[in-house]
């Protein structure tokens, strides 16, 4: 191509879609102004703080649930940014940072670079953080949260150098400052190798992954990338950090030597010892890792192999639709049933894998949850257009229920004379003269009441011009859900409703309200006990 310089474009602009991606998630929403971040300056600050959290929870491989982001936001924002926020405010944030800005509240994140030699637009994927179940006190389920390879490619990237130079330029690093004794230096040199090692290390599990759960998912150019990252890192690394090792050892063993036989060694010589000691250990750390990468990069080949093989047999296979070449043909001509074996055979032709984990049986046995929400939404068979059509008159049947609810609360709040009402007050009201069948839109069901009330604890304080303002600005996707901001906005402008603002807090006055016979699952009906909450409604 003419121009050389724009040979790999699509590459610089999966880096600078990462930055534009998530300015974009973040930018005018005005859920940071109720923490009181106003400036951008400040909004970016807190998105990469807590990025910074993620990568350092991810390299140690422990949990990182939304509990411990509000722990760790509540602990700057004491120290240092000085925000007029609760524990609660700081694990808000952390959930808003995490699931809205880092995750674009669960749909996929896409930024297109132009390629110069395809002479067209290439789609790229872009995603920052990922999340596993985990069980806090072997009894607690949570989700925690670590940083994918785009992640940490954002976040080195506002510090460090290419990825093929990485590892290479702080081993030289390391080894100046090991020639020149300078061990407090060479201490982080040595974290940071041990750091990349990881991160190609999980790289390579993330790309077992996606081959495992869709080989044509992943292309040929990306497992090229990653085994030649792999051959990189562990062409010499062992020997060069073998010998480093020795060399630590002696000059640790030399100062020990000198501690216990010549003099008592001063405070400098002191750190110098423990610093060596320090490197030694995250050499140790560095060579196992190195041995992980290696097994891993036979694992990940082998895998790759075996998949591509299994998908190409695929194609011998000859497929037949059940309601078509079988179902009709024996209705057309029920004789058919006697030569049934025919087509069944087949079936039957291969013995099956038996494979018995003995893992397993020793594992404790939890109640699978949900178990009827799960059977009663399972699709039979493709393309049945009535359960598709069942299914949406169900969904449109309960998003109804939770517009109802909102346009309940709402009306009670205009109707009282401050404009305000609470949980107390609609509770004494059903008990009084008012009680009646008007109350059933408040407590259609226990999860959506719920739920409702979640949410608005959640937003606090709802600016309906705002609101309105987003909307023109930004066109998005329906979620096909009950999202608050979205109802609240449509109940207003269907109903003419003359609100401006609404505001919703819990009461601490210590009351409970209880609602009795509330409709549940399957009919049953349940009470339902919660703190008294305030509405207030602005005109």
């Amino acid at each position: 191509m003419q121009y050389e310089f724009l040979k790999h474009f699509p590459r610089r602009m999966k880096h600078v879609g990462a930055y534009a991606l998530l300015f974009a998630n973040s930018s005018q929403k005005t859920i940071w102004k109720q923490y009181g971040f106003l400036k951008l300056d400040e909004q970016v600050n807190v998105i990469f703080v807590l990025l910074l959290y993620l990568m350092e929870q991810s390299l140690k491989e422990e949990n990182c649930t939304i509990d411990d982001i509000g722990a760790y936001m509540d602990s700057l924002n004491m120290r240092y940014f000085g925000k007029n926020m609760s524990y609660e405010d700081c694990k808000s944030l952390g959930d808003f940072i995490i699931n809205v800005v880092l995750s674009n509240e669960g749909k996929a994140m896409y930024f297109d670079g132009y390629d110069f030699e395809e002479r067209a637009y290439r789609t790229m994927n872009i995603s920052y953080v990922a999340n596993r179940i985990v069980y806090v006190d072997s009894e607690v389920r949570r989700t925690s949260y670590y940083l994918t390879e785009d992640g940490y490619n954002l976040l080195l990237s506002t510090l460090e150098i290419e990825n093929n130079m990485k590892i290479t330029i702080h081993e030289m690093i390391f080894r100046m400052h090991l020639e020149k004794q300078s061990y407090d230096r060479a201490v982080d040199d040595i974290k940071n190798v041990f750091n990349l090692l990881r991160i190609q290390l999980q790289k390579i599990e993330e790309a077992m992954g996606r081959i495992r759960r869709n080989a044509l998912s992943y292309s040929v150019a990306d497992y090229e990338s990653v085994l030649e990252a792999n051959l990189d890192t562990i062409s010499d690394t062992k020997q060069k950090f073998l010998g480093y090792r020795e060399l630590v050892k002696a000059r640790a063993r030399e100062l020990e030597e000198m501690n216990l036989n010549v003099r008592r060694l001063d405070e400098k010589e002191e750190e110098k010892l423990r610093n060596l000691s320090v490197i030694e250990s995250y050499l140790n750390r560095t060579i196992d890792e190195h041995q992980k990468i290696l097994s891993s990069h036979f694992d990940l080949k082998a895998l790759y192999t075996k998949e591509l093989e299994q998908l190409s047999q695929m194609s011998f296979i000859r497929r037949f639709s059940l309601r078509s070449d079988l179902y009709e043909k024996i209705l057309e001509r029920p004789e058919g049933l006697e030569r049934m074996e025919i087509f069944l055979r087949p079936l039957f032709g291969n013995e099956p894998d038996k494979i018995y984990n003995l893992k397993k049986s020793t594992e404790l046995q939890r109640p699978l949850r949900k178990k009827g929400e799960d059977e009663a939404g399972a699709v039979m068979e493709f393309g049945d257009e009535r359960w598709m059509e069942e299914e949406e008159r169900r969904r449109r049947q309960k998003l109804a229920q939770y517009e109802d609810c909102v346009l309940f609360l709402l009306r009670r709040a205009l109707e009282a004379k401050a404009g305000e009402v609470s949980l107390e007050e609609i509770r004494r009201a059903m008990d009084g003269e008012e009680a009646g069948e008007s109350f059933s839109a408040l407590l259609p069901s226990v999860q959506i009441f719920k739920e409702v009330m979640v949410e608005l604890l959640r937003g606090r304080e709802i600016d309906v011009e705002v609101l309105r303002e987003e909307r023109r600005n930004f066109i998005g996707e329906s979620s096909g859900g009950f999202q608050l901001n979205e109802t609240l906005l449509n109940l207003v402008d269907a109903h003419g409703l003359p609100v401006r603002k609404v505001t919703v807090y819990r009461i601490e006055d210590g009351k409970v309200i209880s609602f009795e016979n509330v409709p549940y699952e399957g009919g049953v009906g349940k009470n339902i006990c919660c703190s008294n909450v305030l509405l207030r409604v602005t005109v």
